[in-house]
Protein backbone atom coordinates (compact mmCIF):
# COMPACT_ATOMS: atom_id res chain seq x y z
CA UNK A 1 0.00 0.00 0.00
CA UNK A 2 1.28 3.98 -1.12
CA UNK A 3 2.32 5.36 2.51
CA UNK A 4 1.75 8.61 1.19
CA UNK A 5 -1.83 7.54 -0.22
CA UNK A 6 -4.43 9.31 2.55
CA UNK A 7 -2.84 12.12 2.43
CA UNK A 8 -2.79 12.30 -1.08
CA UNK A 9 -5.88 11.53 -1.62
CA UNK A 10 -6.97 14.42 0.47
CA UNK A 11 -5.38 16.85 -1.45
CA UNK A 12 -7.22 18.87 -4.28
CA UNK A 13 -6.69 20.26 -7.56
CA UNK A 14 -5.05 18.97 -10.57
CA UNK A 15 -1.52 18.89 -11.99
CA UNK A 16 0.01 22.64 -12.83
CA UNK A 17 1.95 21.14 -16.08
CA UNK A 18 2.01 22.31 -19.40
CA UNK A 19 -0.56 20.29 -21.93
CA UNK A 20 -2.51 18.81 -19.23
CA UNK A 21 -6.24 19.36 -19.44
CA UNK A 22 -9.28 17.97 -18.10
CA UNK A 23 -9.20 15.07 -20.82
CA UNK A 24 -11.39 14.61 -23.65
CA UNK A 25 -14.88 14.02 -22.87
CA UNK A 26 -15.02 16.02 -19.60
CA UNK A 27 -17.91 16.88 -17.96
CA UNK A 28 -20.61 19.54 -18.72
CA UNK A 29 -20.08 22.17 -15.94
CA UNK A 30 -16.04 22.58 -15.70
CA UNK A 31 -15.96 19.69 -13.64
CA UNK A 32 -12.59 18.34 -13.30
CA UNK A 33 -12.21 14.67 -14.67
CA UNK A 34 -9.93 11.64 -13.11
CA UNK A 35 -7.57 10.79 -16.38
CA UNK A 36 -9.78 10.11 -19.43
CA UNK A 37 -11.83 7.19 -19.75
CA UNK A 38 -11.93 6.94 -23.16
CA UNK A 39 -8.62 6.16 -23.81
CA UNK A 40 -6.82 3.01 -24.50
CA UNK A 41 -5.35 0.73 -22.13
CA UNK A 42 -3.17 -1.12 -23.73
CA UNK A 43 -0.44 0.81 -25.45
CA UNK A 44 1.98 -1.17 -27.31
CA UNK A 45 0.01 -4.25 -27.25
CA UNK A 46 1.43 -4.54 -23.99
CA UNK A 47 2.01 -8.30 -21.92
CA UNK A 48 4.18 -9.32 -19.71
CA UNK A 49 7.85 -8.35 -20.76
CA UNK A 50 6.93 -8.96 -24.69
CA UNK A 51 7.77 -7.17 -27.50
CA UNK A 52 5.93 -3.90 -28.02
CA UNK A 53 4.08 -2.23 -31.43
CA UNK A 54 2.31 0.88 -31.46
CA UNK A 55 -0.40 0.98 -33.82
CA UNK A 56 0.06 2.63 -36.77
CA UNK A 57 1.83 5.50 -36.67
CA UNK A 58 1.93 6.10 -33.06
CA UNK A 59 5.12 6.13 -31.12
CA UNK A 60 5.88 4.82 -27.59
CA UNK A 61 7.69 6.68 -24.24
CA UNK A 62 7.82 5.30 -20.87
CA UNK A 63 7.76 7.86 -17.95
CA UNK A 64 9.31 6.78 -14.16
CA UNK A 65 7.74 9.99 -11.56
CA UNK A 66 7.14 8.39 -8.57
CA UNK A 67 3.93 6.45 -7.53
CA UNK A 68 2.63 4.97 -11.44
CA UNK A 69 -1.26 5.41 -10.33
CA UNK A 70 -0.37 9.22 -10.14
CA UNK A 71 1.88 9.40 -13.22
CA UNK A 72 -0.74 7.70 -15.04
CA UNK A 73 -3.61 9.38 -14.27
CA UNK A 74 -1.63 12.80 -15.06
CA UNK A 75 -0.35 11.42 -18.53
CA UNK A 76 -4.22 10.26 -19.58
CA UNK A 77 -4.89 14.00 -19.60
CA UNK A 78 -2.62 15.01 -22.16
CA UNK A 79 -3.84 15.50 -25.52
CA UNK A 80 -2.72 13.30 -28.35
CA UNK A 81 -1.42 10.34 -25.66
CA UNK A 82 -4.08 7.85 -26.59
CA UNK A 83 -3.53 4.58 -24.83
CA UNK A 84 -1.01 4.24 -21.42
CA UNK A 85 -0.67 1.33 -18.68
CA UNK A 86 1.12 1.19 -15.51
CA UNK A 87 3.93 -1.32 -15.45
CA UNK A 88 7.71 -2.35 -14.08
CA UNK A 89 10.92 -1.51 -15.84
CA UNK A 90 14.42 -0.97 -15.51
CA UNK A 91 15.21 -4.18 -13.09
CA UNK A 92 17.04 -7.43 -13.21
CA UNK A 93 14.17 -9.73 -12.47
CA UNK A 94 11.96 -11.08 -14.71
CA UNK A 95 8.36 -11.49 -14.47
CA UNK A 96 8.24 -9.11 -11.45
CA UNK A 97 4.72 -8.01 -9.43
CA UNK A 98 4.02 -5.23 -7.40
CA UNK A 99 5.38 -7.47 -3.72
CA UNK A 100 8.46 -8.27 -5.67
CA UNK A 101 8.81 -4.63 -6.82
CA UNK A 102 8.02 -3.00 -3.31
CA UNK A 103 10.32 -5.32 -1.59
CA UNK A 104 13.19 -2.83 -3.26
CA UNK A 105 15.78 -5.82 -4.54
CA UNK A 106 14.54 -5.76 -8.22
CA UNK A 107 15.65 -2.40 -9.24
CA UNK A 108 12.84 -1.66 -11.70
CA UNK A 109 10.76 1.10 -11.34
CA UNK A 110 7.24 1.85 -11.04
CA UNK A 111 6.58 3.91 -14.69
CA UNK A 112 3.80 4.33 -17.65
CA UNK A 113 4.44 3.05 -21.06
CA UNK A 114 2.56 5.96 -22.94
CA UNK A 115 0.82 5.53 -26.72
CA UNK A 116 0.96 8.81 -28.32
CA UNK A 117 0.06 10.35 -31.82
CA UNK A 118 3.06 12.20 -33.19
CA UNK A 119 0.10 14.48 -34.67
CA UNK A 120 -1.14 15.83 -31.99
CA UNK A 121 1.67 15.70 -29.77
CA UNK A 122 5.50 15.83 -29.70
CA UNK A 123 7.64 13.86 -27.44
CA UNK A 124 9.39 16.77 -26.56
CA UNK A 125 6.37 18.13 -25.30
CA UNK A 126 5.94 14.91 -23.28
CA UNK A 127 9.06 15.39 -21.48
CA UNK A 128 7.96 18.53 -20.64
CA UNK A 129 5.62 17.19 -18.87
CA UNK A 130 7.47 15.11 -17.47
CA UNK A 131 9.66 17.59 -15.98
CA UNK A 132 7.19 19.97 -14.94
CA UNK A 133 4.73 17.16 -12.72
CA UNK A 134 7.25 15.86 -10.48
CA UNK A 135 10.89 16.41 -8.17
CA UNK A 136 13.96 14.83 -10.63
CA UNK A 137 16.10 15.99 -7.81
CA UNK A 138 15.08 13.65 -5.14
CA UNK A 139 17.00 10.47 -5.75
CA UNK A 140 14.85 6.99 -5.02
CA UNK A 141 11.78 8.99 -3.82
CA UNK A 142 9.08 11.52 -4.45
CA UNK A 143 6.73 12.90 -1.54
CA UNK A 144 6.20 10.84 0.93
CA UNK A 145 7.16 7.45 -1.27
CA UNK A 146 10.78 6.03 -0.77
CA UNK A 147 12.59 3.36 -2.41
CA UNK A 148 13.99 2.47 -5.88
CA UNK A 149 10.90 1.83 -7.54
CA UNK A 150 9.85 5.70 -7.07
CA UNK A 151 12.93 7.24 -8.80
CA UNK A 152 12.64 9.66 -11.52
CA UNK A 153 13.35 7.85 -14.96
CA UNK A 154 12.96 7.98 -18.59
CA UNK A 155 13.28 5.13 -20.87
CA UNK A 156 13.82 5.46 -24.50
CA UNK A 157 13.18 3.68 -27.72
CA UNK A 158 15.73 4.94 -30.20
CA UNK A 159 18.42 6.78 -30.66
CA UNK A 160 16.37 10.30 -31.49
CA UNK A 161 14.43 10.07 -28.48
CA UNK A 162 17.48 9.16 -26.28
CA UNK A 163 18.93 12.48 -27.37
CA UNK A 164 15.96 14.08 -26.97
CA UNK A 165 15.42 12.87 -23.27
CA UNK A 166 19.34 14.39 -22.63
CA UNK A 167 18.61 17.31 -23.77
CA UNK A 168 16.07 18.12 -22.45
CA UNK A 169 17.26 17.31 -18.84
CA UNK A 170 20.59 19.28 -19.46
CA UNK A 171 17.77 22.13 -20.78
CA UNK A 172 15.72 21.59 -17.21
CA UNK A 173 19.01 21.59 -15.31
CA UNK A 174 19.43 25.11 -15.84
CA UNK A 175 16.55 26.30 -13.92
CA UNK A 176 16.96 24.41 -10.66
CA UNK A 177 19.42 24.21 -7.74
CA UNK A 178 19.88 20.64 -6.74
CA UNK A 179 21.24 18.28 -9.54
CA UNK A 180 18.91 15.83 -11.44
CA UNK A 181 18.87 12.30 -10.88
CA UNK A 182 16.80 11.24 -13.45
CA UNK A 183 17.73 8.46 -14.73
CA UNK A 184 17.91 7.95 -18.94
CA UNK A 185 18.38 4.56 -20.52
CA UNK A 186 17.08 2.39 -23.29
CA UNK A 187 13.94 0.93 -22.59
CA UNK A 188 14.46 -3.32 -21.95
CA UNK A 189 11.64 -5.21 -21.32
CA UNK A 190 8.18 -3.62 -19.87
CA UNK A 191 5.98 -5.74 -17.35
CA UNK A 192 2.50 -4.59 -17.37
CA UNK A 193 1.64 -4.06 -13.71
CA UNK A 194 -1.33 -6.19 -12.44
CA UNK A 195 -4.85 -4.93 -13.28
CA UNK A 196 -5.59 -3.90 -9.72
CA UNK A 197 -3.35 -1.28 -10.26
CA UNK A 198 -3.68 -0.39 -13.80
CA UNK A 199 -6.04 3.10 -14.48
CA UNK A 200 -6.19 3.42 -10.55
CA UNK A 201 -7.10 6.67 -10.13
CA UNK A 202 -10.16 6.43 -13.11
CA UNK A 203 -11.38 3.70 -11.41
CA UNK A 204 -11.41 5.09 -7.88
CA UNK A 205 -12.56 8.79 -8.65
CA UNK A 206 -9.67 10.47 -7.31
CA UNK A 207 -6.22 11.55 -7.75
CA UNK A 208 -3.50 9.54 -5.89
CA UNK A 209 0.01 10.24 -4.67
CA UNK A 210 2.53 11.26 -3.94
CA UNK A 211 1.27 15.26 -4.65
CA UNK A 212 3.25 16.73 -7.46
CA UNK A 213 5.87 18.99 -6.27
CA UNK A 214 8.17 20.98 -7.34
CA UNK A 215 12.12 20.77 -6.72
CA UNK A 216 14.19 24.24 -5.90
CA UNK A 217 14.60 26.61 -8.71
CA UNK A 218 17.73 28.39 -9.86
CA UNK A 219 16.56 31.61 -8.99
CA UNK A 220 17.52 32.85 -5.41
Amino acid sequence: MKIGLLLCALAVGGVAALRIGAGAGAPAGGRDMIGNPSLGTRPGDVGRGTPLTASGENQLAVFAQGCFWGVEERFRRVDGVVATAVGYIGGSTPDPTYEAVSSHRTRHAEAVLVEFDPRRVSYAALLEVFWKSHDPTSGDRQGPDLGSQYRSAIFTFGPEQQRAAVASRDAEQVTLADRITTEIAPAGAFWIAEASHQQWDERHGYRSCPAPHRPRSAER
